[in-house]
């Protein structure tokens, strides 16, 4: 059932997104009398679950949910339609507009994703307010690392004041921050500090603990579940007990019994719980990697949580802003990807992948956050000067309002087909990723 959620969110998701993409494409190229031959929703590769033809456009749904398409008279695409190309230009075909119309036409859909995500923000900062987990508050305690962040520098207990000379209100934008930059300034022990990051350190927590390799200092360590047949449960650990000591010390913060265990890998330890208002003994022995097999209790995450309730007119400029700022993380998240030693380009998703991240249940309020957040990555992305996505057409049609010249049939054909090739490559990469990673956690 929880599965069935996640496929049923991201499909919504992506309908919105796809229709509204190429809703910007249909709009702006009937705005300027081109002939719409189709418009689908998701790729209708070999057969199409729906189709039915009004006027003279074909509306249809796919059943490869990969994104979608509108097919414009006289324009070479995803259909490579070399036939039509050879006839002689039609004055309802896009060839036979003007290059500035013909670029409005490309940018139609990046130009509504924006849209979109704006009108989003806007909305939900002005009903349910502007929501972003506090740092100050996240990091009151200081905070704890997973073992990639330990070794690259950062010590349990830190508080990162700034990042490459920037302060970061908001928590989760902070933890990218920290993986997009390379000075983080920390207060250690009431003294500043400065650590580098590498590369080679940032591909070590992309790869272990992602985005995880850091967060809010857990104090009073209860058990909130135990591993069947782990050590725990061996031991006698119960849901509920409350961690105090370890070997006789006393523990205030998970990370210091973390440390504890990894001191005593392949040993035991013994632990003061209490249960019921009883300090009880619970002997268990340590695995070879450090663990005793049961998770923690998580802080309350409300805690640290500041919602900013804004009127309309406040929401406007901060939509503004927020759709602005995703842009801006959009590059940056991309010239990591482009930086081979951080090994950023394996951790890029294909739809399968990003369904998995998904919540378990239902919630408006995450799914339109979520759609507006990734629809202004659907827009950066088209931006992107590959042949076969808006970028690359638009990248074509400005050269040839400066040039005055356009590429001859032959070329674009050839321009068309290495983008296609690119992108076919790329997602068949990324699924192919996605599902191996599915199937070894599910089966190996």
């Amino acid at each position: 059932m929880d599965t069935l959620i996640q496929i049923a969110q991201i499909l919504f998701i992506l309908s919105v997104l796809v229709i509204l993409h190429e809703f910007g494409h249909y709009i702006t190229a009937r705005m300027f009398k081109v002939r719409v031959e189709k418009f689908y929703l998701f790729m209708d590769a070999g057969f199409s679950l729906f189709k039915k033809k009004i006027n003279d456009t074909e509306w249809g749904i796919g059943w490869l949910p990969i994104g979608g398409y509108v097919k414009l008279s006289g324009m070479m695409d995803e259909s490579m339609d070399t036939e039509q190309m050879a006839q002689p230009a039609q004055a309802w075909e896009f060839r036979s507009k003007p290059a500035w119309q013909r670029l409005i036409i490309m940018l139609g859909g990046i130009t509504v994703n924006i849209i979109l995500a704006f009108l989003i923000y806007t909305i939900m900062f002005s009903t349910v307010g502007q929501k972003y987990a506090s740092t100050e508050l996240s990091q009151k305690k200081g905070l704890m690392f997973g073992e990639s962040g330990l070794n690259a520098g950062f010590k349990n207990g830190d508080k990162i004041l700034s990042v490459d000379g920037k302060v970061q209100p908001k928590f989760n934008r902070m933890i990218i921050d920290v993986l997009l930059g390379d000075k983080v300034e920390v207060e250690r022990d009431g003294q500043k500090q400065t650590l580098t990051i590498t590369d080679e350190q940032k591909s070590k927590i992309l790869g272990s603990e992602g985005k995880g390799f850091m967060m809010p200092r857990l104090t009073e360590i209860y058990v909130d579940s135990i591993v069947p047949k782990s050590e725990s449960d061996k031991a006698g650990l119960l849901k509920g007990d409350r961690i105090v000591k370890a070997n006789g010390q006393s523990i205030k913060f998970y990370d210091e019994l973390s440390t504890t265990l990894q001191a005593k890998k392949s040993d035991s330890i013994q632990l003061t719980v209490l249960r019921a208002g009883k300090e009880i003994l619970v002997s268990s022995k340590v695995t070879p990697e450090g663990k005793i097999g049961f998770r923690p209790a998580s802080q309350d995450k409300e805690d640290f949580i500041i919602t900013n309730k804004l009127s309309l007119l406040q929401a406007i400029p901060a939509a503004v802003n927020e759709s602005y700022t995703q842009f801006i993380y959009n590059i940056k998240q991309f010239k990591l990807i482009l930086r081979p030693k951080t090994e950023a380009y394996k951790q890029v998703m294909s739809p399968i992948g990003i369904t998995q991240k998904l919540p378990t249940e239902w919630n408006w309020e995450f799914i339109w956050g979520f759609t507006a957040m990734f629809s202004i990555g659907l827009a950066f992305m088209n931006l992107l000067p590959i042949p076969g996505l808006d970028g690359g057409h638009a990248i074509f049609t400005i050269a040839e309002m400066i040039t005055g010249k356009t590429l001859s049939i032959k070329a674009a054909e050839r321009v068309q087909t290495v983008g296609m090739i690119i992108l076919l490559s790329l997602m068949a990469l990324t699924f192919g990723k996605d599902i191996y990673a599915i199937i070894a956690k599910n089966f190996f």
